[in-house]
C-alpha cells in the first residue's frame, strides 16, 4: 500500500517590529517538507514602505537598502500563497509567523490567513521540559543541525527544517505514549501526588541546608569542594529599585522603554474586565493587545476536613 503524502511548509519570517498590527513582513523564507523529506524552497525580501525599527535591524541585520528593490507586500504575496497552499505551516512560536502573515493576508487578499499551525517550540517544550532555553538555536543543537547565520529566515527555515521531523517524531512517540496510559489514570494520579509530596519535602530539605552553608559563609567561611571538583561560594549582588516617572524619558530616548519595563499583563487583562475604567479607555487597553497566548494548570483541590 502506497504511503500516504504528509506536506508540511516550514517557514519564518523577519520583520519591521514585534507588533503584527503594525509592522510588516520583510523577509519570508518556506521549505516545503514531504514526510519529513525537504522537497522545494522559496525565499524573498518585501519592500515594507514603511520604517524599519533599529531594535529589528540590530536582531536580522536587514536594512532599508536592502529590501529598497524588493518586491512589495501586494506583488509578492500571491507567490508566497501559492507556495503555502493549504498546509499546515511548521514555525518556531508560530503565533508570531501566522499573526504577521494573517494581517498581510488580510490587506492585500481581504480574507484571513487560515491554514493549521504548528508550533515547534512547544512541541520542543514537551519533549524537553528541563532545558532552559527552548529557542531555535537550543533546538538545531538538540537535533546536531548545523545554524550558521541565525534570524535569517531562510537560514532559521532551513535549520527548522532539518531538525523538525527528528522532532516531531518524538513528539508522536511521547504523545503515543501517553494516550496508552489513559486508562492508568487513577492509579497514576495517586502515584502524582507521591511524587509531588516527596519534591515538597526534598525542596524543605534543601532549602534547609542551604540556611546552614548560608550561615557557615557569613561567619567567615571559605570556599567548600567537594571530591567531585564541585565548589560552592558565597556570592551577593545588589539591585536598585527605580522610580519609574523619573526614568521614563530616558529610557525612551534610547529606545529602550519596552525592553525595561514588562507589563503586567494579568492586572491588565482585570482592568479590561472590571468597572473602573470608561469605555474610552478599556478600548484604548483593549487596541494595545499584540499577542492572545493561554496557559493550562493543574490544579489539586483539597478535601474538606
Amino acid at each position: 500500500m502506497p504511503r500516504k503524502k504528509i506536506i508540511e511548509i516550514v517557514l519564518d519570517t523577519e520583520t519591521t517590529g514585534l507588533d503584527y498590527t503594525k509592522e510588516k513582513i520583510i523577509e519570508f523564507a518556506a521549505i516545503r517538507l514531504e514526510n519529513g523529506k525537504i522537497k522545494e524552497s522559496f525565499s524573498t525580501l518585501i519592500n515594507p514602505e514603511q520604517h524599519i525599527r533599529k531594535s529589528s535591524m540590530a536582531i536580522h541585520g536587514i536594512t532599508p537598502e536592502m529590501v529598497a528593490d524588493a518586491p512589495k507586500e501586494g506583488e509578492i504575496l500571491p507567490q508566497i500563497r501559492d507556495f503555502i497552499g493549504e498546509y499546515p505551516i511548521v514555525a518556531h512560536n508560530a503565533i508570531f509567523d501566522h499573526s504577521f502573515l494573517n494581517e498581510a493576508y488580510k490587506r492585500v487578499f481581504k480574507k484571513k490567513f487560515e491554514n493549521e499551525k504548528i508550533d515547534s517550540q512547544m512541541m520542543f517544550k514537551e519533549i524537553c521540559p528541563d532545558l532552559e532555553s527552548h529557542g531555535l538555536i537550543a533546538l538545531t543543537e538538540k537535533f546536531n543541525v548545523p545554524m550558521e547565520h541565525h534570524h535569517r529566515a531562510m537560514d532559521d527555515t532551513m535549520g527548522l527544517a532539518l531538525a523538525y521531523p527528528k522532532l516531531k517524531k518524538m513528539y508522536l512517540q511521547k504523545y503515543d505514549w501517553q494516550v496508552k496510559q489513559l486508562d492508568n489514570i487513577d492509579y497514576l494520579f495517586e502515584r502524582f501526588l507521591r511524587i509531588q509530596q516527596s519534591v515538597t519535602t526534598m525542596q524543605a530539605e534543601l532549602q534547609d541546608l542551604k540556611s546552614i552553608f548560608k550561615l557557615y559563609f557569613e561567619l567567615g567561611g571559605e570556599p567548600i569542594t567537594a571530591e567531585s571538583g564541585d565548589t560552592m561560594v558565597y556570592q551577593s549582588k545588589r539591585s536598585f529599585g527605580y522610580k519609574l516617572s523619573d526614568i521614563k524619558n530616558v529610557l525612551e530616548e534610547l529606545g529602550a522603554f519596552e525592553k525595561a519595563v514588562k507589563v503586567n499583563n494579568g492586572f491588565i487583562d482585570r482592568l479590561c474586565n472590571g468597572l473602573s475604567l470608561s469605555d474610552e479607555n478599556r478600548k484604548i487597553l483593549r487596541n494595545a493587545r499584540k499577542t492572545l497566548s493561554e496557559t493550562r494548570n493543574l490544579q489539586i483541590l483539597k478535601p474538606n476536613k
